[in-house]
């Protein structure tokens, strides 16, 4: 393994939240379990009452999409779609993340960017694409003269994921957390109007396109909330391959003649 390849997986672990080191030195866990001293006899416990399962608990993903279809569609504008997202009960992430995190840049842009979750540095922050990740991001739409602090609709950009609460050790969203978060994403589309989607990723396809496979799906376009949307590679994963950045500079290639070629 070369140095670029070793740094790009050591990079990727740190996105992953593994960014602390326990010990110096592998354990050896088999031993450990042999030199174990006999465990003594448990000592018998008065069983506790039973605990009646919360509403939220309770729900199957299915409810809970139904109850988010109901408050989204409620939502009239961002703020009160911010405001319902955030007091959503039904996502057991909301209890485990640090941060909530809505949105970053500009709602009146025309491109809109739709990803996967917040990563560490974004669950500390507040913000989406805040990391490496987002710095490389900030650097694509740059070639194609995009800025997410641009006032201009013209030339900003209006970021979101897919979920607003981080999943532990940054893992891949699930496909029921993507089901019960999928009406709160559409609506924010519908709420913020732009008039081109980038899907950064499998979780932002998966759960718009209901399709996953970003390498056969990327840079074709397709349709979410009446609008053309282009599924893309995150730049998490291209950090990890870097060799893939022509197709994602294809794709952005794709997405400025699209831009010019609007009203």
């Amino acid at each position: 393994m070369g140095y670029h390849d070793a740094l790009a997986m050591l990079d990727w672990q740190i996105e992953l939240g593994a960014d602390e080191a326990i010990l110096d030195a592998p354990v050896d866990r088999f031993a450990l379990e042999e030199a174990a001293a006999p465990v003594a006899a448990p000592v018998a416990r008065v069983p506790a009452a039973p605990v009646a399962a919360s509403p939220v608990a309770a729900a199957s993903a299915g409810e809970a999409a139904e109850v988010a279809r109901d408050a989204a569609g409620a939502a009239g504008d961002l703020p009160s779609l911010r405001a319902a997202m955030e007091g959503f009960g039904h996502c057991a992430l909301s209890q485990t993340a640090n941060s909530f995190v809505f949105s970053d840049g500009n709602p009146a842009a025309r491109v809109m960017i739709v990803g996967e979750a917040p990563g560490r540095e974004e669950d500390q922050q507040g913000k989406p694409f805040v990391g490496r990740a987002g710095q490389l991001l900030d650097r694509m739409l740059a070639a194609i003269g995009l800025d997410r602090a641009s006032d201009a609709p013209a030339t900003a950009v209006y970021i979101t994921n897919m979920l607003p609460w981080r999943p532990p050790q940054n893992r891949k969203p699930e496909a029921a957390e993507l089901s019960m978060l999928a009406p709160f994403v559409r609506r924010h589309i519908e709420l913020a109007g732009p008039d081109l989607l980038i899907l950064m990723g499998n979780s932002a396809c998966e759960g718009l396109l209901g399709r996953a496979g970003i390498t056969r799906l990327r840079g074709q376009w397709a349709e979410v909330a009446g609008r053309p949307a282009i599924p893309m590679f995150h730049p998490a994963y291209l950090l990890r391959r870097p060799q893939d950045k022509a197709h994602a500079w294809a794709d952005l290639l794709s997405l400025q003649s699209r831009l010019r070629s609007l009203p």
